[in-house]
Parts: structure tokens; C-alpha cells; sequence
């Protein structure tokens, strides 16, 4: 039998495989998160983890949306930039050249230049005194581009980002 070896709960945590990379707007920022799964199938729903010392943070809790924006490869660039550059300080819009898009059931807008975008309206807010704050939202409409497949899905491993099987540079 092979045998495990003891190590902390942070290195424990640090064995998953990658998360997805999302681009989430809320109210006219983007932020980059990969504290991102899906909460419910039936009555759709995911759930974002963002730190509450993030500028989106504040505007998720006056919002009580968001939207949720699938990215390609593509935009790895504007990925970086809005992952590394605080919405109090830029326009992030602006400085990465991506498109926003005013939601139909939501104040928040989506990203066109994402194949993904889902409209998310906050039904709960968990806070378990770790270093995220998950919100749940309710998708309320959803907008898929056609040559869209989950192949396209950008992971994120600490440090770096991925396809399937792939590290991008």
C-alpha cells in the first residue's frame, strides 16, 4: 500500500486541479475570479468568492448582482489586467479594450467579447470568516455564443493559466 504523508490544510487544499477563470462584472468593473462553481442545477445558480477588500466586493454588496463572463484565450491579456488592477484605480473597460454590454434583468453589464455570459442576480451571502465571501446568485438570463464549447474554458492553477492540457503563457 503506497503511503500518504501528513501536510497542512493549505497544501491539502493546494492538490485540487485547476478552477475556472471568470471575468464577473458588477455595476461597470471587472474583476478576475477563480473562486467560482456552480451552487444548484435546478433553479441555476453559482456561487463567486471575492475578498472583501476588493473594489468589486463593495459594489457587489450596493449591486446585489453581477455578472458572470466566460473568457477565451485570447483574452488571456485583459484576464491578467483586470486579475492585477484594482477598478478604484482604472477604468478597466478602457484599458483592455473589452466591450460592456448593459444586462436585461440585471444593472451590472456583461463582457461581448466572452462566448459566456450569465446575468446573476445575489440570493444569499456566506461568510465563514475565511478569506472570500461567497455570494450565490440566481441566473436570471444567459448568453451563449453558438461556436461556444467548454474546451475554450481557461483553469487556473496557482501561478498559472491553463486549457485541457495546456499551460498558456
Amino acid at each position: 500500500m503506497l503511503q500518504k504523508e501528513e501536510v497542512s490544510p493549505e497544501a491539502g487544499l493546494m492538490t485540487f486541479p485547476g478552477f475556472p477563470v471568470v471575468l464577473v462584472c458588477v455595476d461597470k468593473n471587472i474583476i478576475t475570479i477563480a473562486a467560482v462553481s456552480f451552487f444548484s442545477f435546478v433553479k441555476p445558480m453559482v456561487m463567486i468568492g471575492i475578498v472583501p477588500s476588493r473594489y468589486s466586493f463593495e459594489l457587489i454588496k450596493k449591486t446585489q448582482d453581477f455578472s458572470l463572463n466566460l473568457p477565451t484565450t485570447e483574452l488571456l491579456p485583459a484576464i491578467k489586467y483586470c486579475g492585477s488592477h484594482s477598478g478604484r484605480d482604472c477604468d478597466k473597460f478602457a484599458e483592455t479594450g473589452l466591450t460592456p454590454v448593459p444586462g436585461k434583468k440585471i444593472t451590472s453589464v456583461f463582457i461581448e467579447e466572452c462566448p459566456v455570459s450569465l446575468e446573476c442576480k445575489v440570493i444569499n451571502e456566506i461568510n465563514q470568516g475565511g478569506t472570500h465571501i461567497w455570494f450565490i446568485g440566481e441566473i436570471v438570463t444567459s448568453y451563449v455564443r453558438k461556436d461556444y464549447s467548454r474546451q475554450q474554458a481557461i483553469l487556473y492553477w496557482p501561478r498559472e493559466y491553463r486549457t485541457v492540457g495546456n499551460i498558456l503563457k
